[in-house]
């Protein structure tokens, strides 16, 4: 079954809307090409997570951005 931006695997739906629809594009290409459902998915999934890491794109919308700690940075602190 081919996906579309509405109607995808449920396991992509955490993914941030342009890695998602990176994966359901390559899911498709996998499906044409005769791969099992599944397979495909899991290829895709993989796939777009790198193409995401390789753009530095956040991938997935329950990941919080890290949080730089600037207590210690050495302005305005106490001298030891």
């Amino acid at each position: 079954m081919p996906w579309n931006t509405k109607e995808y695997p449920a396991s992509l739906k955490n993914f941030m809307a342009p890695v998602r629809n990176k994966a359901i594009e390559i899911a498709n290409a996998l499906l044409e090409e005769g791969m099992e459902e599944g397979r495909a998915i899991a290829i895709a999934t993989a796939r777009a997570e790198e193409w995401a890491a390789n753009r530095d794109m956040k991938v997935r919308k329950d990941h919080a951005p890290e949080k730089k700690d600037h207590s210690d940075s050495g302005h305005g602190g106490k001298a030891s």
